[in-house]
């Protein structure tokens, strides 16, 4: 069988190629570690966008009128207006969008379906 001689310019284009591909993967890898890298080290100011920006969308819902929030987006407020709650607490509203009430109750746009899920027994 005919193999290419070390110097011969096949064979230099070739190790030209796996570098080549080497390269790009490494790079491909450092792009992804930086984004990970800034998406988990600014993880609480990404959170703080996330939240104004889903209390702005909403700022109108009765759930969120009922509480207090008044139109504010900041964290601050919210942590201070809005309780934490349970399934108990919305089960009012729940049915009543369940039942057909299409007004802006706990988010903007009308909901048009709920899913449940079974609770599971952390057995071993």
């Amino acid at each position: 069988m005919w193999e290419a001689a070390p110097n011969s310019s096949l064979a230099a284009e070739m190790n030209n190629t796996n570098s080549i591909e080497e390269s790009q993967q490494l790079e491909s890898f450092e792009k992804a570690l930086k984004f990970i890298e800034d998406f988990t080290t600014n993880a609480d100011k990404i959170q703080n966008r996330v939240l104004s920006e889903i209390l702005s969308i909403n700022a109108h819902v009765e759930y969120l009128q009922r509480h207090g929030l008044d139109g504010h987006t900041d964290r601050e407020t919210f942590k201070k207006v809005i309780p934490v709650i349970t399934y108990e607490d919305l089960k009012p509203d729940i049915n009543r969008i369940a039942n057909g009430d299409t007004s802006p109750i706990l988010c903007r746009e009308p909901i048009i379906g709920f899913f449940t899920s079974a609770k599971r027994l952390g057995r071993v």
